[in-house]
């Protein structure tokens, strides 16, 4: 399998620079907690890498206290999309900033995100498991759906992610870390430098 090749190559590659990124996602105080929830809500529909510059200049403080027009120019400011949509969902997921303990108290913790927090969709409630320490989550973004056109293990790039698309297509993709003996987060990580050569987070 021409994928398994690619990833094997990738993991030497980055492999220790992936490790040591998720064991940093262990052990984040409740507010990074609060300030990755703020960078995902920033990364629907938008690049991460913008978001991540806008939570290295807020961090939680800002995330917490600024208000909506400072918030806004913010994230305006650095070229991010949809800058008052952003601003007014950061702001409404104020009342989330004990998401830690909320979401160890949940049962279905991906679920409980996208019915709560306004602005995220699977996607984003992923990306914040996996930033937080969860392991088993596919986050389908464009990078990882056209890694996952391009070797055949889709047929067609779905035209929206609705619950039982993503989940379907998230199955495949955990059977594949399954075959390599991934955890989903290990795998999203080496398929996405494959597309930007970059590991974010």
């Amino acid at each position: 399998m021409q994928l398994n090749k690619t990833v094997n190559h990738v993991k030497r590659e980055v492999g220790r620079e992936v490790h040591s990124r998720l064991k940093s996602f262990e052990n984040l105080s409740e507010k990074e907690w609060f300030s990755e929830l703020c960078f995902c809500i920033l990364t629907a529909n938008s690049k991460a890498e913008t978001a991540l510059e806008i939570q290295k200049e807020l961090g939680f403080e800002g995330f917490f206290n600024l208000p909506f027009s400072k918030l806004s120019s913010t994230i305006r400011k650095n070229k991010h999309r949809f800058h008052n949509n952003k601003a007014r969902y950061i702001i409404e997921a104020r009342k989330f900033k004990g998401i830690k303990k909320l979401i160890f108290e949940s049962d279905e913790p991906r679920e409980w995100l996208v019915e709560n927090v306004k602005g995220l969709g699977y996607k984003e409630a992923s990306h914040f498991l996996r930033n937080v320490g969860y392991k088993d989550y596919a986050i389908l973004d464009r990078h990882i759906l056209n890694v996952m056109l391009e070797t055949g293990m889709l047929e067609n790039k779905p035209k929206s992610l609705n619950k039982k698309i993503y989940f379907e297509i998230e199955k495949k993709f955990k059977d594949l870390a399954k075959k390599l003996c991934l955890s989903a987060a290990e795998l999203d990580f080496y398929l996405w430098y494959t597309k930007t050569g970059k590991i974010l987070k």
